[in-house]
């Protein structure tokens, strides 16, 4: 029997042109790419975003799987929906745009009294630094224009445009919340309430992400620095205040709708010390080198310490962590025995961070810190290791802090870019702050 007898009517070779089920459904797949995800993904995108701000998740409830529409349009917007709808790998035209346009990050660190934009490549090599007074007492409005013109300068030395931004992270004094990109308050700058990510990520074009400064040092010294590869690595940054963090399996501790790790604020004597905080006794009141400085004024004024009262003074805003280490180095005993005494405050808040959360790296940073490393290292390691459970004893270590000034815009950057990718993800990115026009 003939193969057209076979198969009925139609000759075999018209039969073997016509297109086979899998084309078909390639065909399909590209044709509702192009003509329905523009509509329909902007719908489902809306509900999963409302869902998603909504807590969808957070009490045992799973969040909805985006619809095949969905993901063509939030994920891959352009030429990416193409490639997903065609079965082509989802980074088809992504590996070679990166490769073309040379992104760079953005991290900035917004200190009470500086500011300052630092330029990085895709491998994290900075390409530029502006520093600028913070002026924070002009208010946010003024202080927010300041940080754009801030890091359009950055830019400009780095010889890169806007256009080339793949993210923006910035470090905040404070309490800040991740989910919205806002600050709750800031005192050393006097600004409550400001809705700095969102903000930023108009005036750039760009997704922003908003950290506490700590936060951002520590996770900067866990990509680049002294906390690489550790499991659990907590700070302590002994300066004006006492600031602290946790990074815990490559994520940044923190609340639901705000950061943590306030440890500055917890209480560690049963001093009547304040900090200007209503609970004395804190950490901050007793370790922090704004109390250093005030006893070391007290012990200039009595007599007690010759080279820090001619040379420095007894104003407390002269009597910086440089100005310590000097005093000490020239023979003044008192001021020494004032920072071993704060530091082994600060060994005691390490005590109590190994018995509840066991990291294996601990980091000092901070001015203290780095003024007076051996000092300050060789008292906290003591106190630390004297006074924690033996079972502890050998399953952390304390290292100072590597990057120095960079630490924060460096972890601002970083977290930035790996909230970023995570937006590739099949789920809306959490504590991204996006342009209006990719939101």
């Amino acid at each position: 029997m003939s193969r057209e007898a076979r198969d009925g009517d139609m000759p075999w070779k018209a039969r073997k042109t016509l297109p086979s089920p899998r084309k078909k459904i390639r065909l399909v797949r590209v044709a509702a790419s192009i003509l329905l995800a523009p509509w329909i993904g902007r719908v489902e995108r809306a509900v999963l975003s409302f869902q998603h701000e909504m807590g969808c998740g957070a009490a045992g409830r799973a969040a909805p799987r985006p619809s095949f529409f969905w993901v063509l349009v939030n994920r891959f917007p352009k030429d990416y929906s193409l490639a997903f709808a065609m079965g082509l790998p989802s980074n088809f035209w992504k590996r070679e745009m990166s490769t073309e346009e040379n992104p760079v990050w953005i991290g900035f660190d917004l200190g009470g009294t500086k500011m300052m934009a630092v330029v990085f490549d895709t491998e994290f090599r900075i390409l530029a630094r502006k520093r600028r007074k913070s002026r924070g007492s002009e208010g946010s409005d003024s202080g927010i224009d300041r940080i754009e013109s801030t890091i359009r300068r950055a830019l400009d030395e780095a010889g890169k445009g806007t256009a080339k931004i793949a993210g923006i992270g910035i470090g905040c004094p404070g309490p800040v919340n991740p989910v919205t990109g806002g600050m709750y308050t800031a005192l050393n700058l006097g600004w409550d309430d400001v809705l700095i990510g969102p903000e930023l990520a108009r005036r750039f074009s760009a997704p922003v992400c908003v950290l506490n400064d700590v936060d951002a040092g520590l996770y900067g010294e866990y990509r680049l620095g002294a906390a690489r590869d550790a499991q659990c690595a907590v700070g302590i940054f002994p300066g004006t205040g006492v600031g602290g963090g946790c990074v815990y399996h490559g994520e940044i501790f923190q609340g639901s709708r705000i950061t943590c790790m306030e440890i500055g604020h917890t209480r560690i004597t049963s001093s009547a010390r304040s900090s200007g905080f209503e609970l004395p006794g804190t950490l901050e009141a007793e370790s922090s080198r704004l109390t250093i400085a005030a006893e070391a004024a007290k012990a200039a004024l009595r007599g007690d310490a010759p080279y820090l009262l001619k040379n420095c003074g007894t104003d407390i805003a002269d009597i910086r962590s440089g100005v310590l280490a000097e005093a000490i180095k020239n023979g003044d005993r008192i001021i020494k025995d004032l920072v071993v005494d704060a530091m082994e405050t600060v060994g005691l808040a390490v005590v109590n961070l190994v018995h509840l959360l066991a990291p294996d790296k601990v980091i000092l940073g901070g001015g203290v810190v780095e003024a007076l490393e051996e000092l300050v290292l060789t008292t906290v390691r003591k106190t630390a290791k004297t006074h924690v459970l033996e079972a502890y004893r050998e399953t952390f270590e304390i290292f100072p802090a590597q990057l120095g000034d960079d630490a924060t815009a460096t972890g601002a950057a970083t977290w930035t870019q790996k909230k970023v990718c995570s937006a590739n993800s099949s789920l809306p990115a959490v504590g991204v702050s996006f342009p209006p026009n990719l939101a």
